[in-house]
């Protein structure tokens, strides 16, 4: 019988999965702002600077979920 051992940081894992749920927001903001384009072309002008302030804030919330992430492992990159 064979055993592997996993040597590591498993936070690493749990930073990828994080991952996962801005990339989520980010298309969920850019279609919608596709789809209300497409239904009503004259209102992109107005509605595309509210595209990029979501776009920033869900990058910057991803930011600070990794961040805070490394505070709490102790591991903080100086």
């Amino acid at each position: 019988m064979i055993v592997a051992e996993v040597v590591g940081s498993t936070a690493a894992i749990g930073y990828g999965l994080a991952a996962i749920g801005p990339g989520i927001g980010v298309g969920l903001v850019f279609s919608a702002y596709i789809q209300s384009t497409a239904r009503q072309p004259e209102s992109s002008r107005l509605t595309l600077p509210f595209v990029w302030i979501g776009f920033a804030v869900i990058e910057a919330l991803a930011l600070l979920g990794i961040a805070f992430g490394f505070i709490w492992q102790g591991t903080f990159p100086v």
